[in-house]
């Protein structure tokens, strides 16, 4: 019977290897994936807006807040806003919505922030405290109320 078992045995198995590092190259690729994932993304969002126009009726739904209540959202105009930018009149894009643009800009340069720390091998950490949190909304506050009192008419997409 111990004659059997001893030839029902698995052979032994080989020494596992031990896997070799990524060289630098492959590490920064891969480092580099989502925000090149991100690129894309907004670069065929934008693509898309900047084809499809957003002043032409039936392309795009209607913001439900404007439609149901008249008062202009922070967002109203945007799509008008980056279809401009993309056609590169920035004076358009900024009479559409100026918060928009600025906000391009500021995710810009966010996103070569996060491409450089990418690049050198750190995490892109944002911690937002109540002082930024404040900071960055009272300023579209603002730009909500100026928009939609009669005197800001010239802030109105």
């Amino acid at each position: 019977m111990r004659g059997m078992d001893a030839d029902r045995r698995d052979p032994p198995h080989p020494p596992a290897r031990a896997t070799a590092p990524p060289d630098r190259a492959t590490a920064r690729a891969v480092r580099l994936a989502a925000p090149a994932a991100v690129l894309a993304a907004v670069a065929g969002a934008f693509a898309y807006v900047g084809t499809v126009d957003p002043n032409e009726p039936g392309h795009y739904p209607v913001c439900p807040l404007l439609r149901f209540t008249g008062v202009h959202c922070p967002g109203c105009g945007g799509l008008r806003s980056a279809h401009a930018f993309v056609h590169g009149d920035l004076a358009a894009a900024l009479q559409a919505n100026a918060l928009v643009v600025v906000g391009c800009l500021a995710l810009a340069v966010l996103w070569t922030v996060w491409v450089v720390r990418a690049v050198r091998g750190r995490p892109l950490r944002i911690d937002l405290g109540p002082v930024h949190l404040w900071t960055l909304g009272v300023p579209v506050l603002v730009f909500t109320v100026v928009r939609n009192l009669p005197f800001g008419g010239w802030l109105h997409p």
